[in-house]
């Protein structure tokens, strides 16, 4: 679907846990997520913490979409 949406003129990101798959599926623009099991959090973070992580998921997912790339790209960490 990444793909699809992409060749429809719209950038995405796709911020996943098992990046292999992502790159399989052929998504360019790659943000790797936190676990499988809560992608964007930490249940064993505080509150506060738990937030930042979320917030620096989601800077980094907006930057790689203003970023042109060239093929698959993965936004590490």
């Amino acid at each position: 679907m990444v793909k699809e949406i992409e060749r429809a003129g719209l950038p995405v990101v796709h911020i996943c846990t098992v990046v292999p798959i992502s790159l399989t599926v052929g998504a360019n623009r790659i943000v790797p997520a936190v676990a499988i099991p809560h992608p964007l959090g930490n249940p064993a973070l505080s509150k506060k913490d738990e937030k930042e992580l979320r917030r620096e998921l989601v800077l980094k997912a907006l930057k790689a979409l203003q970023t042109e790339v060239d093929g698959q790209t993965v936004f590490e960490k």
